[in-house]
């Protein structure tokens, strides 16, 4: 069962940029590209490397390894340039006020940011 769960607040990822939370041991990349919310997986399907210490793409929508340059599409998670060729997980993510929420497994109890 799909759980929301609390991850930020919306004054936390000004647009164009994006933030490091962990959900349940998941890290996610909460990204906010010209208002509208995205979360991916944090981790580079071509390397481990943290794409929320990238940059975002808000007119492609994308978010940018900054490891190795890859781009993954903030919508599908799919990659858009190599060197990757494997997707990023993403999740549902819904603003509730000023509460960034994050669509996750039930098992997930909290979130810290």
């Amino acid at each position: 069962m799909i759980a929301l769960v609390r991850v930020a607040s919306i004054e936390e990822i000004p647009e164009g940029s994006s933030k490091h939370v962990e959900v349940d041991g998941e890290e996610i990349a909460v990204v906010n590209a010209g208002g509208i919310l995205y979360a991916v997986s944090d981790i580079c399907s071509h390397e481990y490397f943290h794409l929320s210490d990238g940059e975002v793409d808000v007119d492609e929508l994308t978010i940018e390894c900054p490891k190795h340059g890859s781009t993954f599409s903030l919508a599908t998670g799919a990659p858009q340039s190599l060197p990757a060729v494997l997707p990023v997980r993403t999740y549902g993510v819904r603003l509730q006020g000023s509460d960034v929420m994050v669509e996750v497994l039930d098992s997930a109890a909290e979130a810290t940011g």
